[in-house]
């Protein structure tokens, strides 16, 4: 491969990798196509990518492979491996020696279980935003040649703009949620005042003494006023929901 086509590869793959708004976004596919650009852009054997779900709890979501794959599971069941450790430490680690004292020492089962697969050496990068991190990249290679600096740093990039794209998806998924709370509670309320006027008209009081009275009836039978409020403009109200006590203040017609 030629100098100038790498760069376009890596051009390619960068604005790719950056088109996270679009409607049919798969965060899946997302990364799984990380993956697959990180072993044709940086000369490694395999790939896989490990995200913290909401109870900071890592899953394995990507892998090049099927093998690949399999040895993240493993390294996730046993706690341990480069991937495990850099999502720790939010610190990427390259030019792993899966047979060397450090990798058999730290990782005894994990690294054991890397060379069955046929690797000799990782680099682990963690997919972080600041003090952020969401998880973390493993590269795999089955001889020693090292990662050159620019190669780590290539692979920092890859996995700082799928961070960002991670990142970018879930507060736009949050902030779907709260417009859908919000609607749902705009709606409840446009209920409860409907509900409030019915009632007011009814007992010809005060509509802050009918909603007081739906309120404190919503409480002590453990309903949500938004449900009891939709019962009444139903005509299905409670038969012991009634006005409070005589002092109560009247409607005003003004």
């Amino acid at each position: 491969m030629t100098s100038m086509s790498r760069q376009q590869q890596i051009s390619e793959v960068f604005v790719e990798l950056a088109d996270t708004l679009v409607d049919e976004f798969d965060i899946i596919d997302f990364l799984q196509n990380l993956c697959t650009r990180c072993v044709e852009l940086l000369d490694v054997s395999a790939a896989g990518i490990m995200l913290a779900d909401s109870y900071g709890t890592l899953q394995t979501v990507a892998a090049s492979d099927e093998n690949t794959r399999l040895l993240e599971l493993f390294s996730l069941q046993h706690d341990q491996g480069p991937c495990v450790e850099c999502y720790a430490r939010g610190v990427a680690r390259t030019d792993i020696d899966l047979a060397g004292i450090g990798a058999t020492t730290e990782w005894t089962q994990f690294s054991s279980r890397a060379r069955e697969a046929g690797f000799a050496t990782a680099h682990a990068f963690p997919l972080r935003l600041r003090q952020q991190a969401v998880g973390a990249m493993n590269l795999f290679r089955t001889d020693h040649t090292p990662l050159g600096e620019e190669d780590a740093s290539l692979a920092q990039a890859l996995a700082d703009v799928a961070t960002i794209g991670i990142l970018q998806q879930r507060t736009l998924e949050r902030s779907l949620t709260e417009r859908t709370q919000l609607q749902a509670a705009l709606t409840s309320r446009i209920v409860i005042e409907q509900a409030k006027g019915i009632l007011a008209e009814r007992w010809d009081v005060s509509p802050d003494h009918a909603f007081t009275a739906m309120r404190g009836y919503a409480r002590g039978h453990g309903r949500r006023i938004s449900m009891l409020a939709g019962q009444i403009i139903e005509g299905e109200a409670p038969e012991d929901l009634t006005i409070l006590p005589a002092g109560r203040p009247k409607r005003s017609d003004a």
